[in-house]
């Protein structure tokens, strides 16, 4: 499935890049790093399958790893707001957590081609850009950390490594990517539920069935 395919939950993923050349080309680009890997994908490949000559891609990104950069950057703000917005909403910490879970899972699964470039082709950016983005991957990574802390002192969690957990959690819902099929039985809406319910368990959340059966 193309990124142009996927299934749109909110709205349009590359609105903030343009020209509309320098969008056809960044959805060019994601569909063939899904398709083929960074390495074996070349300029022209991306160029072609945006209707361009070669020549055109360089008028908007100076090499290949500035295109692998761009829609890194954009996916790991958008994950992270995504979070962000849960952890900072109302309600206890389960309930939070459960909509971090919710919606992070969401987002894999209606962009998951997109989020199989950003997850798993991190190694193909040069160590500047590289390290841009991990430290957005460790904000993200605090602001799940922070919601099972706050559980914990709450007394709604029993997780006794949040560390651990919270990396545990993360790649859950990361996964979700790499496997997702929108022809499958599942919507994205109802794995985001599964997902929610399976983590809650994880951290053992007092409350946990009211919860879950308030939610039906």
């Amino acid at each position: 499935m193309s990124t142009a395919e996927e299934i749109h939950g909110d709205s349009e993923p590359w609105a903030e890049v343009t020209p509309e050349a320098a969008r056809r080309l960044l959805v060019a680009a994601v569909d063939a790093f899904a398709e083929r890997g960074y390495h074996a994908t070349t300029t022209r490949d991306i160029a072609g399958r945006a209707g361009m000559s070669p020549a055109a891609l360089y008028i908007h990104y100076k090499t290949k790893e500035e295109l692998l950069h761009r829609i890194s950057k954009i996916g790991h703000d958008r994950a992270l707001f995504v979070l962000e917005a849960a952890a900072d909403g109302g309600g206890t910490a389960a309930e939070r957590l459960a909509e971090a879970v919710r919606s992070f899972v969401r987002w894999h699964a209606e962009r998951h081609t997109t989020a199989r470039v950003v997850q798993y082709e991190l190694d193909a950016l040069g160590e500047e850009h590289r390290m841009e983005i991990v430290e957005l991957r460790r904000r993200s990574d605090a602001v799940v950390r922070r919601i099972i802390s706050e559980g914990v002192q709450a007394g709604e969690f029993d997780v006794p490594d949040i560390p651990g957990t919270t990396l545990a959690v993360l790649s859950l819902c990361i996964d979700v990517a790499r496997w997702f099929n929108a022809q499958g039985s599942r919507t994205p809406d109802e794995v985001g539920e599964l997902y929610a319910d399976l983590v809650l368990r994880m951290v053992a959340a007092d409350g946990r069935g009211d919860w879950a059966r308030r939610q039906k």
